[in-house]
């Protein structure tokens, strides 16, 4: 039975080159951090000029859709295909192509979706190509915000990572972490959390925290997708007020000795809330108070965690 192709593309125009574009968008896991509802994004398989990517987004603030989309980079565009579609769709496709100016210093960007349904239906239609088109303009706004101020964010984004060893199973590290609802019982600097979690593996979260000196309390919410037993993403989707962003994750690695957990921050700070940590604070200054903090935080808590998992395993 034929079914009807419905499309919809939208487009916008970059001042900046072909590359620098593409490099952003085969970044997948950085992409959680740009775009306000990427949650994750993770290569599944990736050879050649093929590709899987496994995706997390957020539907709202208590809810996350997670697909898995194929590309192909061919003759300088990115075709894709979700695999499968979800209901109501019968298949979904579509493409991004790039067309540089004469010198090379903007580039147009152009983002189809085509799409079929399970039981064709004028209204569901109508709503789903409006969906595509919200999604489509979105997206392009991130990239084009991202492109065009990469060095801004360069200057106000920092990341880092924090391992530390563990002489315990994997398991016991892993879960040590994923019960978030315990923190306030076992995390020093967790004043408070509620944990709802809609769907397995995916939490959200509303936690206040304080610093080390008890100067500065932070109020977030949270979502989490969790991995077992690799690893741990999350998004902060109320932001304290020094950020414009704040993501990341705890991964998990074995080595024949125990596990390797680290914890990964990216953090973009809020140049025009630089006063909140006092009259005269620089950019600097906010980068060696957030490494600080979240460094002192994350390190408790793995400190814990490998006291947890080590007193299981007997030692």
């Amino acid at each position: 039975m034929s079914r009807t192709a419905h499309r919809v593309e939208e487009s916008t125009r970059i001042a900046a080159d072909v590359g620098v574009i593409r490099g952003l968008m085969d970044d997948v896991e950085g992409w959680s951090h740009l775009h306000p509802t990427a949650v994750h994004a993770e290569y599944v398989e990736r050879k050649g000029a093929e590709s899987l990517v496994e995706q997390w987004a957020l539907v709202d603030d208590r809810s996350v859709r997670r697909w898995l989309m194929r590309r192909w980079d061919t003759n300088g565009a990115i075709t894709f295909a979700h695999e499968p579609a979800q209901p109501p769709f019968a298949e979904v496709r579509g493409e991004w192509t790039f067309q540089p100016e004469e010198d090379g210093r903007a580039t147009t960007v152009r983002m189809a979706h085509e799409f079929t349904l399970i039981d064709e239906d004028s209204t569901t239609a109508g709503r789903q190509r409006e969906n595509l088109r919200k999604g489509s303009l979105a997206y392009l706004k991130t990239l084009k915000y991202a492109a065009e101020h990469r060095a801004e964010l360069d200057r106000l984004t920092l990341t880092f990572d924090d391992p530390l060893f563990i002489a315990g199973s994997l398991e016991d590290a892993y879960a040590y972490l994923y019960e978030a609802g315990k923190w306030p019982e076992r995390m020093p600097h967790v004043a408070s959390l509620a944990l709802e979690e809609p769907a397995p593996n995916v939490q959200f979260f509303d936690m206040d925290t304080a610093d080390p000196d008890g100067a500065h309390r932070h109020s977030t919410r949270s979502v989490r997708i969790c991995l077992p037993h690799r690893k741990i993403v999350y998004k902060q989707i109320k932001l304290p007020v020094l950020l414009t962003g704040h993501s990341g994750h705890w991964a998990f690695t074995e080595t024949p000795e125990g596990i390797i957990a680290s914890t990964r921050h990216t953090a973009t700070i809020k140049e025009s809330a630089l006063g909140v940590l006092g009259e005269g604070t620089t950019v600097q200054d906010a980068r060696n108070y957030l490494r600080r903090v979240l460094t002192n935080n994350s390190m408790s808590n793995l400190r814990l965690t490998k006291q947890y998992a080590e007193e299981r395993a007997g030692w």
